[in-house]
């Protein structure tokens, strides 16, 4: 057991300590993501934010996978049709309802492609954005009620 942890006193000290410290695990979580995202330059803040979710997305296929994962289909749109494109299409996929799900438990739900397309709607196409509104409805609805407070 690590020694801090040894240290803890009484089952309220503990509680206590989850809390301030899962907070600070997805705060270190988001600057790790937009830090990488910073390293690319981004045309503008909607491409900054789609990388930011491109990121996220690869942090949930490493975890999924217990290893360092890259979301090489998605890098590849990416390269050959630009960022934006690459949403787009990228929303007329199956839904995967558990990456969502795991991001919604990061409490990084906003860092989805979805996400960001609906919030910057005049970068995109009509039908992107519908598609957007209409998958993040499925998701939230596949969601269990504990984790609906967060969106």
């Amino acid at each position: 057991m690590d020694e801090i942890i040894g240290k803890l006193k009484t089952p309220e000290e503990c509680r206590q300590f989850i809390v301030k410290y899962s907070d600070l695990v997805r705060q270190a979580r988001q600057r790790a993501i937009e830090l990488r995202a910073s390293a690319h330059q981004a045309e503008d803040v909607v491409d900054y934010e789609l990388l930011q979710a491109l990121y996220a997305y690869e942090d949930i296929l490493s975890e999924k996978n217990s290893r360092k994962t890259r979301a090489n289909r998605t890098w590849q749109m990416v390269k050959h049709y630009g960022i934006k494109v690459a949403a787009e299409r990228a929303v007329n996929r199956k839904v995967d309802a558990m990456g969502y799900k795991v991001l919604v438990g990061m409490g990084l739900q906003g860092l989805t492609f979805e996400s960001v397309i609906v919030k910057f709607p005049d970068s995109f196409s009509p039908e992107a954005v519908k598609q957007a509104h209409k998958r993040l409805e499925e998701l939230k609805n596949e969601l269990e009620p504990t984790l609906w407070p967060y969106l």
